[in-house]
């Protein structure tokens, strides 16, 4: 076995240590062994946690009883400071005793060691005794025997008793001056130890200063309370002395009952339990998270930590307690426990910096970008985009990537044509970056197999196959949990805790696709495989065999996706982590408590500012008018400059797409791109003069600015999801306010449109109720209000709408209909009641199309696009976009796992509304022009027709006037389904019939055209091209068909499953 010995020192008057592996058949092993684990003192230099030497300053000295002049009662508060750290110590003059005593046993010990290894290498040059073989302490060195002589590093080591006799010794004098002398002597004992990097870096010192490998990192936040417990609930630990203990202990463990000495680091975020000081290792970790405003029997506030009463009374406990976790915890003393309740309770709850406090919209996090902290992000449309920049920081990741998403192909090529990029393959990027050393945790949504295809088994066993560093976690459980209907929706990238990625983009098939929105791929060379996806037409059965296609390519088209996706940098990006981690070690604690090889994850923290700054809870800062912003100083400084985050600038695909826009300046620096400083009068539209708007081609692109703003992550958890103490819908709260402060104008894209009036005992979001109330409001006030809602034509599933098979796609449409315009709860049939047709002034609903030719000659073919973007924006200033539809079962928390986040912009531009100058953020109108533009099929200097979203002239005679265009031409080409002129299930299968019968092929939703179209001109049919009829349409906006299956009762039956499981449906 290694024993690790001192030999010499260094050139810094510190000791070397080489291992030394001795042959385990001699009586001198065992003794050597007894020696090594008995005296556990030589760590090595790699394990030490001071670099430099810390100062120490004593402020403040006490005693017990003023009468009492015995220096042994007195007490000591100690304040040190380690680089940006500061922290105070409380000892008494006792502790700093057995301090003493402890490095002069240390000393003494070392010395005898020392000497007794020399020996033995000096006998065994002489040929006397058993053979050692000594590792060279550098790699090239010789193996050279160490001469036996005395050697000094021991006593560079030691501290005089001199030292200590000044705090111990009677102080003579008047009561008033034994303070003085007392602060005097304590301050010239620690200048001894704390002036030797040797000795501070013992394990009694670092014990003594309350320090350990966590202590001074600052991405773990500043340094708080830190010390030895004793806990019952870990496995067993492996310790260096446990041979020494009697056979009894190992079986019955009657020494400790269990219980197990840890090392506990409190933090800001969280309490985390280590082997020793010297371990980075965890061992557990609590995670604070937001805790209930009372327990339930009216008794105040829930505490994170409380101290709690043994039956012995020597013994002293507390348990801490978040989440659906509770975990009790020893001291040796009584004031210890209670040191250690204030400490966690203040570290957790005291606010605003206490993660255990409710924020703005109930969310776990606060708002960030008060302050100059750092704060950006980014916004991507459609595929394309976003996933090259995904694929460029995956590429320039140093230390971990976090993934998670509710489907994950490792197939997937983040960058097309697929033939040229076969190093931007998912699984071959993370492979690169795993054999490089960066840890990588995917978690992935274990789904239900008999109602989802996406076949998450074959997506773990591939990733894990990449490399030993990826590691992969499947969740939920479904028979432990209890957990069938619900599913974790989120889709995240996180690289390095500097950048994240979140919206509605998974890294699955079907997902890449630029703003042509072509339909087809023949010869594939965007689309491999199943990559080209149309769930519409069919659901591959199987996803191992990805280069094979599931659809033909020259009889169906892919369904095009549209979506929207953003990055975060700084505190926002680290809170996005933090959820996170606190659903991988959820995770990690339901399947894979034991297993070794899937770490816990620690988060890095960002101090909480002050948010609130006199404002009601849920309000939202104007962008129109000054800010005030507060600065605080951290008692320590983040190392991380702007300079260190990185600015993802997709390539520009080849040919006439826009995908230039909104990307400000930046700097090439060793072959990646950082931000460029941001200039203030850098604004969009910057050719513009005396108030008018010229803007450039590059503003239709589909890539953002990175630009500084103030951010909010939200959520939609519960116990079941991320093991939360209480359920969070911050997502939801935040949807209802920002909906009832908007001013002038909301645009929604949502794949689904699933809610509830007040009132509806079914339907339990009121995104909804705050649309009614607040068109009621505008209305009421006589002032123009607009709101564009942008949804699927249909659902995303497969079968046609009168499929026996296709329930799913019908009771989804029963349900939206219901939301939209039929039936007392709908928002239409409401607002008709009160507003009459002028309704339409206030509210309209929208969806894609696109079309193309399948090859060369082929007939024209048609497909919706799949609006799958989860995205709302208020007045060209707030923009809300993450994972969450707007139905119960994103929303309501307690159902599936969402993420998102409220992007306020900083940053203002001169814009339009209402006809009226407006103050519009760059961020926000950047992202709306960039997905109008394409909806609209705009170019260039036409964007500044739909600057102002509110006036008739864009809202009536630009969108809602293409919108009805396209329609109709769409309806003349194909008389493809959905369409407001089929109303029963009956007209519909004539409808399809007649279509089948004509054209011999055609899709599910009839997306095929004839070859040539028939029109009546004067009495006389003519033959038209469908390719020249298509030319008149616009970009890809169609009117949403309201009236479709309008005489129908959509909903399940008692015969089919779905009738049985109807809140998966909303």
């Amino acid at each position: 076995m290694a024993l690790e010995r001192l030999i010499g020192g260094d050139g810094d008057g510190g000791p070397r240590y080489f291992q030394v592996e001795s042959e385990p058949s001699t009586s001198a092993t065992a003794a050597n062994h007894t020696m090594s684990s008995f005296f556990s003192f030589n760590e090595v230099e790699s394990a030490r946690i001071f670099e430099e030497l810390p100062v120490a300053t004593i402020v403040h000295v006490s005693r017990p009883d003023a009468g009492d002049i015995s220096p042994m009662l007195l007490s000591y508060v100690i304040e040190l400071q380690y680089k940006e750290f500061k922290w105070q110590l409380h000892k008494k003059a006792a502790q700093v005793l057995y301090l003493h005593f402890a490095l002069k046993k240390r000393a003494f010990i070392e010395e005898i060691n020392e000497k007794q290894e020399q020996v033995k290498e000096w006998l065994q040059n002489l040929g006397i005794g058993d053979h050692v073989h000594v590792l060279p302490e550098d790699d090239d060195g010789e193996d050279e025997s160490v001469p036996f002589q005395p050697d000094e590093s021991a006593k560079s080591r030691d501290i005089p008793s001199s030292a200590a006799l000044p705090v111990i010794r009677p102080a003579l004098g008047r009561q008033h001056s034994i303070s003085d002398r007392a602060k005097v002597a304590m301050q010239g004992y620690l200048n001894h130890f704390l002036g030797n990097l040797d000795i501070v870096n013992s394990k009694e010192v670092c014990r003594f200063l309350e320090v350990s490998k966590l202590s001074f990192s600052p991405e773990y936040g500043p340094k708080l309370k830190e010390d030895y417990v004793m806990v019952k609930h870990l496995p067993k630990i492996p310790r260096d002395e446990d041979h020494g203990k009697c056979c009894s202990c190992h079986l019955f463990s009657w020494c400790n009952d269990n219980w197990q000495k840890v090392w506990a680091v409190l933090k800001p975020g969280f309490l985390a339990l280590l082997a020793d000081p010297f371990d980075s290792k965890l061992l557990d970790i609590i995670v604070f998270d937001v805790l209930p405003g009372s327990d339930g029997n009216g008794e105040g506030r829930v505490l994170l930590a409380e101290e709690v009463k043994e039956r012995n009374p020597l013994r002293h406990a507390f348990k801490v307690t978040c989440g659906n976790r509770s975990i009790r915890l020893r001291t040796r003393t009584n004031s210890k426990s209670k040191d250690w309740v204030v400490a966690i309770n203040d570290a957790g709850l005291r606010p605003p910096e206490g993660w255990c406090h409710p924020h703005r919209f109930g969310s776990f996090a606060p708002p960030r970008g008060l302050t100059d902290d750092g704060s950006q992000a980014q916004w991507f449309v459609d595929g394309q985009a976003a996933f090259e920049a995904i694929a460029l920081a995956i590429e320039n990741s140093k230390s971990e990537i976090f993934i998670c998403g509710w489907w994950i192909c490792p197939e997937l090529y983040l960058r097309r044509p697929f033939q040229e990029h076969a190093s931007a393959r998912l699984d071959a990027l993370l492979e690169a970056k795993a054999r490089e050393g960066v840890q990588i945790c995917i978690l992935l949504y274990k789904e239900v197999a008999l109602a989802l295809k996406i076949n998450s088994v074959y997506s773990k066993r591939k990733l894990l196959s990449i490399h030993e560093n990826v590691r992969v976690l499947r969740f939920p459980d479904h028979f432990s949990t209890g957990v069938y209907l619900w599913s974790h929706h989120e889709k995240i990238v996180i690289v390095d805790h500097q950048i994240c990625f979140i919206g509605g983009l998974d890294l699955c098939f079907g997902r890449y696709d630029t703003c042509e929105h072509q339909v087809g791929d023949h010869a594939p060379t965007i689309w491999p495989g199943k990559d080209y996806y149309n769930p519409r037409e069919s659901e591959p059965n199987s996803w191992e065999e990805t280069m094979k296609d599931e659809l033909d390519r020259t009889k169906y088209p892919r369904m095009p996706w549209h979506d929207v996706h953003c990055a975060l940098w700084g505190p926002p990006c680290r809170d996005v982590a933090r959820h996170f981690v606190q659903r991988w070690n959820h995770a990690k604690r339901n399947k894979a408590a034991n297993e070794q090889g899937i770490p816990l994850l620690m988060p890095q923290q960002h101090m909480v500012i002050p948010h609130y700054m006199g404002r009601s809870n849920g309000e939202v800062e104007d962008n129109n008018h000054s800010e005030n912003h507060m600065k605080r100083q951290d008692s320590f400084s983040s190392r991380m400059s702007s300079q260190d985050l990185p600015l993802l600038l997709p390539q520009e695909a080849d040919g006439d797409t826009p995908m230039k826009g909104f990307v400000d300046d930046f700097d090439m620096l060793d072959g990646s791109l950082y931000p460029a400083t941001i200039s203030s009068d850098k604004k969009f539209g910057d050719t513009r003069e005396h108030g008018t708007l010229n803007v450039t081609s590059d503003e239709t692109g589909q890539v953002g600015p990175c630009v500084s703003c103030r951010c909010q992550v939200l959520r939609s958890v519960s116990q079941w999801s991320a093991g939360t103490s209480q359920t969070e819908e911050s997502i939801h709260i935040a949807y209802c306010s920002l909906i009832e402060r908007a001013e002038h104008f909301i645009y929604i894209e949502n794949q689904f449109f699933i809610s509830g009036l007040s009132g509806d005992e079914i339907i339990r979001n009121r995104v909804l109720e705050a649309l009614y109330r607040r068109i009621l409001r505008a209305y009421n006030d006589k002032k123009c209000f607009r709101v564009i809602i942008v949804l699927p034509l249909l659902p995303g599933f497969q079968g046609g709408v009168d499929d026996s098979g296709a329930a799913s796609v019908r009771t989804i449409m029963h349900w939206q209909y219901r939301t939209i315009c039929r039936g007392q709860n709908s928002i239409l049939h409401n607002l008709y009641d009160v507003i009459g047709p002028k309704a339409d002034d206030y509210i309209s609903f929208y969806g894609l199309r696109a079309h193309g030719q399948l090859v060369e000659g082929g007939p024209a073919v048609s497909s919706q696009v799949y609006v799958h973007s989860k995205i709302m924006i208020i007045d060209d200033c707030i923009v809300l976009v993450g994972s969450a539809n707007i139905n119960d079962r994103s929303l309501l928390g307690s159902r599936d796992s969402e993420i998102g986040v409220l992007i306020e912009d900083k940053e203002i531009v001169a814009s339009r509304m209402g006809g009226k100058p407006w103050k519009a953020g760059k961020f926000a109108l950047g992202l709306r022009l960039s997905m109008w533009s394409e909806h609209l099929g705009l170019r260039g200097g036409e964007v500044s027709q739909i600057y102002d979203p509110v006036a008739d002239a864009t809202y009536k005679d630009i969108w809602m006037a293409t919108a009805k265009t396209n329609t109709m031409i769409y309806q003349d080409v194909f008389a493809c389904i959905p369409n407001d002129l089929i109303h029963s299930r009956a007209s519909l299968r004539q409808n399809v019939a007649k279509w089948k019968e004509k054209l011999g092929h055609t899709t599910i939703d009839l997306g095929v055209a004839p070859l040539k179209l028939e029109e009546y001109q004067n009495g006389d049919v003519t033959n038209t091209d469908p390719m020249e009829r298509l030319q008149s349409v616009k970009g890809h906006l169609v009117s949403f068909p309201l009236d479709f299956m309008s005489q129908e009762d959509l909903r399940p039956v008692f015969n089919e499953s779905e009738y049985y499981a109807a809140q998966v449906f909303h």
